[in-house]
């Protein structure tokens, strides 16, 4: 018997997979990337947490389908921000719904807790989830399963339901008294880790969204750097030598590249489309976060002169 498990890498995804485990059950791990990942090095923090579990993980790049399917048009809306939490969800569930039938698993395990996040775990959410993402009765959440309806691997006897738990709200301390139990550490923190959920990210992407067409190549531009709005054409300078290869290595056809010539200075991405006075005017902002009163800026294969302005002049076009 075999279950896929979503895999944050949080406390609860790792406790659900203990709990899955102990009953004899072989576990996969998956973790759906969607771009709007806070933490930079997710990817290596998911290896190696599943290393320690002993469970094989499937990273799947969803992106594209989530901008496309999810992102600007949720049946169930927004948080208080850009999240679409209970779509979001049943996206993901969806996809390890694909997965389970690729890899000859036989239900899905999630770390869900019931009434632990206000919009995607309340129970009239989790029912919305299961309705939305197509696999009722194949999802089980074993931190709460005695809160919820009997699902088919407990209905079929292929999981104990008697030794599931029924955790539930906001208090941590039952799950922390299992982490003890399993000798669990240096597990990720359950919050922040979703940019959608940070408010102005949100206010970028929703910017963003009112001119320019997303596609995966621009959500890690989006990330990072001073984002100014002129003219209704967006520039993107970076505001510290971390940021310039993000912006660097760029390969989208939506932005020109922009650089200072001959001295030191930030990297800047300007709005492919962009008329030649806009071109002028992002020169000039360039200048004005290098410590020079003037100098040449590379836009694309052309070259404008840059003159230092006021930083307060560039403050009201900066989102």
């Amino acid at each position: 018997m075999k279950a896929i498990s979503l895999f944050s890498g949080g406390l609860d995804s790792i406790l659900a997979i203990k709990l899955i485990q102990e009953q004899g059950i072989e576990v996969e791990g998956m973790y759906v990337d969607l771009g709007f990942e806070a933490n930079k090095e997710k990817i290596n923090y998911l290896k190696e947490m599943a290393n320690k579990l002993g469970i094989k993980l499937h990273i799947v790049d969803k992106k594209e389908e989530y901008i496309k399917k999810i992102l600007f048009n949720p049946v169930y809306g927004y948080g208080k921000n850009m999240n679409p939490c209970i779509d979001c969800h049943a996206f993901m569930i969806r996809s390890a719904k694909e997965l389970m039938e690729k890899i000859g698993a036989s239900f899905i395990i999630s770390g869900e807790v019931v009434g632990q996040r206000p919009m995607s775990q309340r129970l009239p959410a989790l029912n919305s989830v299961n309705k939305l993402s197509n696999a009722d009765g194949l999802i089980l959440r074993p931190l709460s399963a005695k809160l919820l309806p009997p699902t088919i691997p407990e209905i079929k006897g292929w999981v104990d339901r008697s030794k599931l738990l029924d955790i539930s709200g906001r208090d941590r301390k039952r799950q922390l008294e299992l982490a003890k139990k399993y000798n669990l550490e240096n597990y990720e923190s359950p919050s922040g880790g979703c940019l959608l959920t940070d408010i102005n990210f949100a206010k970028r992407l929703k910017d963003y969204a009112n001119t320019l067409e997303l596609t995966p190549k621009e959500i890690d531009i989006l990330k990072v750097g001073r984002h100014i709005n002129y003219n209704g054409y967006k520039i993107i300078i970076s505001r510290n030598k971390d940021e310039n290869p993000i912006l660097k290595e760029y390969n989208g056809d939506k932005f020109l590249k922009m650089f200072t010539k001959g001295f030191p200075g930030p990297v800047g991405l300007i709005q492919a489309n962009s008329p030649q006075e806009v071109k002028k005017k992002a020169a000039d902002f360039m200048i004005s976060y290098t410590k020079y009163d003037k100098g040449d800026i590379i836009i694309g294969n052309e070259i404008y002169e840059g003159k230092k302005i006021e930083k307060n002049q560039i403050k009201p076009y900066i989102i």
